[in-house]
């Protein structure tokens, strides 16, 4: 998203629908299972081919499956299982958005490792950096009461 920002809808669109390929990737990203978001203190990643999914919007919700392909032109996702029988008797796949789906399982590659070191790792170095507890407010109080 290396454009200007703006408020305008119509550039907005015109944005979003003609956004080049590595910027689609980032739209195209997907929540991640609390399972895993605990794991790499990671909210979203970018869906891609070899991941596992569930839906959890629209019809074909609960389903599960593997990511068959990402088609970024389109702006969907195609899963293993989640296909239909056309009039002539072929099966095509069904397009998903990948915000209705949430990644069950990662395909994990060296690029996505230090990825996610990227985007987590500093959370679980320093852990809960920046919190005020109940225990600190009331030392800071009684602190100031001394003086």
């Amino acid at each position: 998203m290396v454009r200007t920002a703006t408020c305008s809808r119509r550039t907005n669109r015109r944005n979003h629908f003609t956004a080049p390929s590595h910027e689609r990737r980032k739209i195209m990203s997907a929540p991640l299972h609390n399972d895993l978001r605990a794991k790499h203190h990671c909210r979203s990643m970018p869906v891609r081919k070899d991941d596992e999914v569930q839906v959890v919007r629209g019809v074909h919700k609960g389903r599960e499956g593997k990511v068959v392909a990402c088609y970024r032109l389109k702006y969907v996702i195609h899963i293993e299982k989640l296909t239909r029988e056309k009039a002539n008797g072929a099966t095509v796949n069904i397009g998903i958005h990948p915000s209705k789906v949430v990644i069950t399982k990662l395909h994990m590659d060296n690029d996505r490792r230090r990825a996610l070191e990227r985007k987590g790792g500093n959370k679980t170095a320093e852990g809960d950096k920046g919190k005020v507890t109940s225990k600190e407010v009331t030392s800071a109080k009684s602190m100031s009461t001394v003086d």
